[in-house]
């Protein structure tokens, strides 16, 4: 399956906040949203990181409370893994595991499109594998 397929059922919003944000901000958006991760993006169309609630955590542990007044950049992650509306769940699913990434951002034209969870790409492989077990079980009762 395509990551375009996937936005298609799942939708292409994308909660982003900015650098200059407090991480008390990021957390309530979390909260609010019931999400893992923002982009972090001053415009909502250009990737400048991701923080996730790892990201929390680990700020967490290092200062102690005081982390909620810092800036999310200074707990976000730069590097971030993205993908295409053309790619396959397969492989997306691969390079989470192996980067070990929950939350992949979609770019399409240099801009954001729209973000994969891990928990997206499970969904859709089981949807996948229940297509072909009914298919299965559909062709052995017509026998």
């Amino acid at each position: 399956m395509r990551i375009a397929a996937l936005l298609e059922a799942k939708g292409t919003a994308v909660a982003t906040i900015g650098a200059d944000a407090t991480v008390a901000d990021a957390v309530v958006a979390l909260c609010r949203q019931r999400i893992g991760a923002l982009v972090v993006s001053s415009d909502g169309r250009h990737i400048e990181g991701i923080v996730s609630e790892r990201d929390v955590i680990r700020g967490l542990n290092d200062l102690g409370g005081a982390i909620m007044e810092q800036s999310v950049s200074s707990v976000m992650s730069t590097t971030v893994h993205t993908c295409s509306p053309d790619d396959d769940t397969d492989s997306l699913m691969s390079t989470m595991t192996e980067q070990r990434v929950r939350h992949v951002p979609v770019v399409s034209d240099g801009e954001l499109a729209g973000i994969v969870s891990i928990g997206d790409v499970v969904k859709s492989r089981i949807d996948e594998l229940q297509t072909d077990r009914d298919k299965l079980v559909e062709y052995i009762n017509a026998r």
